[in-house]
């Protein structure tokens, strides 16, 4: 998680200003230490908690779609993909549905800071609204220490006061800052591209608009074929050798996922794009072992509903020809930044 390349100084001072002092996170601690912070995480998606989320995903992805429908042209973006996971996380942290935009206009742009290479000005901008975040979130946690609630905050202050040693106000700070960014931007990207491939190729958006029941399987195939984490990085903590290559202790590495989902030892014809793919599944987009992402289960829902949704209420739907994809420059996350659709039967009157 730590920035690929250091930060300027002047993004530095805006940190100081802010007194960002974020913890590490459960992708940068290993046992003992991850496992503690890791066991308070997986209460946020037990299946208890997954399922009592599923009916208001489905109500807030059927409003959004319906506003987003009535357009003859739109942004999937800006208009559900971004705002969807925003609002499913941050509803499970417990942040008010009056702070949503606020919060959002805060993320833009910290994929660069991390994984990117941003000029000293964009760094400067970036890290001014990195800082409001944390300083929300410790705010936040401390209005929930004085009134807490049913959310996932109050569940974590809970284990606080229950053994202070166990979790410390500034860890759960720490644990609901970060939380709310990786629930949110990678499913983003991942609903983007699934909309994105399937339309694409066209054939399979038709074999979904006629089978709904192949919706769980084609969320496999776009997480192995088009995931929104493209690569992560690790560092070795002791010397491991890799195929037929030693690498010494304190190695920096690159895992390229992307990779790995088109291995064509492991899949047949790796780069086609097959939604009736058996064993899609074996992916390894949401990572392995102690560091699996926590959040896999409401990501895969969260995209069924989505695809449920615009299947059956616009199996027109289609890209808006001769549009022109960006994405933002960073090594580990990919996802269009805008991805403009219209709806056929528009053409037609």
């Amino acid at each position: 998680q730590d920035p690929l390349f250091p930060p300027a100084e002047e993004a530095r001072d805006v940190l100081r200003k802010w007194g960002f002092d974020v913890p590490r996170t459960m992708s940068n601690l290993d046992p003992p230490e991850h496992r503690r912070i890791r066991t308070h995480n997986l209460r946020a998606f037990s299946a208890r908690r997954t399922a009592e989320l599923e009916p208001r995903v489905t109500q807030a992805a059927r409003e959004m779609v319906e506003a987003m429908l009535a357009r003859p042209t739109f942004d999937l973006v800006a208009e559900l993909s971004f705002p969807l996971p925003a609002y499913v996380i941050f509803s499970l942290i417990g942040f008010p549905p009056e702070d949503t935009e606020m919060l959002k206009s805060w993320c833009g742009n910290r994929l660069a800071f991390s994984w990117g290479r941003p000029s000293v000005a964009k760094q400067v901008e970036i890290a001014e609204n990195m800082g409001r975040y944390w300083h929300y979130c410790q705010e936040f946690v401390a209005r929930r220490m004085a009134e807490p609630a049913g959310d996932f905050t109050s569940q974590l202050l809970a284990a606080h006061h229950s053994d202070p040693g166990e979790l410390s106000v500034r860890e759960i700070a720490s644990i609901v800052y970060g939380l709310s960014f990786a629930g949110h931007e990678t499913t983003t990207n991942l609903t983007t591209n699934a909309v994105r491939q399937l339309l694409t190729h066209r054939a399979q958006w038709e074999a979904l608009c006629a089978d709904p029941a192949l919706i769980p399987n084609a969320v496999e195939e776009v997480l192995r074929f088009d995931t929104s984490v493209l690569t992560w990085r690790r560092v070795t903590t002791r010397p491991v050798r890799i195929g037929e290559v030693d690498i010494p202790a304190g190695a920096k590495l690159l895992l390229a996922l992307g990779a790995a989902n088109r291995d064509p030892a492991l899949f047949d014809d790796p780069d086609v794009f097959d939604v009736t793919r058996k064993r899609a599944a074996r992916h390894i987009s949401f990572g392995r072992g102690i560091h699996f992402c926590l959040g896999a289960p409401l990501a895969r829902i969260e995209l069924r509903i989505v695809l449920e949704l615009l299947t059956r209420l616009a199996p027109d739907l289609d890209l808006l020809q001769n549009q022109e994809l960006s994405f933002e420059p960073n090594i580990a996350f990919r996802g269009p930044r805008e991805l403009w659709l219209r709806r056929a039967r528009e053409e037609q009157r």
